[in-house]
């Protein structure tokens, strides 16, 4: 056998095209299909064309801000916690909020230690808050870090407040350590920040709760117009709650963090 025969045929397309979702499998972020054409250095033309079929055939999935996993993706079933099978659940959750409540929907998430903004989904009505101050440096400020707070265990919310100040971001924000873990400990099950964070701002969260998953889901309304009542929280939680289903927890009850609003 020749040197030629012994060696494989490879098929150029099919390598283009895995390269396209070993990409975005391992994106923090939606990546649009001209940026994959800037990162590859394939034409436009080509990556287009890649794109549709992967989307067609369900290896990726199209946002409006970009490209992420679709559900045929080998892992997404077995692999939950893969940074792009996770990103493509997330987001899914988030759409649906921004289009049931008509407000930019967030999710946030505690690993190793530390506070992290998953992904954010606009409205175009309610536009985004401004993140002027991360989220690791603000989470007493934000529902979404207060609901992470309020479901730790005692000793790790305790440890993360030791390592991060309580800065006064607005005049509204609690800045007393005691204060916040009286509010935290006696959460009904959902968190708000009336402008804690940013005078204007009113956000709620509901807790994100599978194995191995302690997250949050919010939203941003303007503060003059925010009504935080029952079917706005039982919205979010009905989405949070099929969203930790997904997620891989078995039941979602009170008694996990999931409970009912209550005046």
């Amino acid at each position: 056998m020749s040197a030629a025969e012994a060696e494989p045929t490879l098929i150029g397309s099919v390598q283009r095209a895995l390269r396209l979702v070993d990409i975005v499998a391992n994106s923090p972020r939606p990546l649009p299909a001209k940026m994959l054409a800037a990162i590859t250095g394939l034409t436009p033309g080509t990556t287009y064309n890649l794109v549709r079929t992967l989307v067609h055939e369900g290896y990726l999935r199209s946002e409006p801000d970009g490209l992420v996993l679709g559900s045929r993706f080998p892992s997404f079933q077995q692999q939950i916690d893969a940074r792009g099978v996770f990103l493509a659940r997330v987001r899914a959750a988030l759409r649906d909020v921004t289009e049931d409540v008509g407000a930019t929907a967030y999710l946030s998430r505690f690993a190793d230690g530390e506070m992290h903004l998953v992904d954010i989904v606009d409205a175009v009505r309610n536009p985004r808050v401004e993140l002027w101050v991360g989220l690791q440096s603000s989470a007493h400020a934000t529902a979404l870090g207060k609901q992470i707070l309020a479901d730790l265990p005692d000793d790790e919310r305790l440890d993360y407040l030791s390592r991060h100040r309580l800065e006064e971001l607005t005049p509204r924000t609690i800045s007393d350590r005691t204060t916040l873990l009286t509010q935290l400990e006696h959460s009904p099950g959902w968190a708000v920040d009336q402008e804690e964070y940013v005078i204007g701002a009113t956000c709620v969260a509901v807790p994100v709760i599978a194995p191995g998953v302690t997250a949050s889901l919010a939203i941003s309304l303007p503060a003059d117009r925010a009504v935080v009542d029952h079917d706005l929280v039982a919205t979010l939680q009905r989405t949070a709650r099929r969203l930790s289903l997904q997620l891989g927890a078995d039941t979602l009850d009170a008694g996990s963090g999931g409970a009912e609003f209550t005046i």
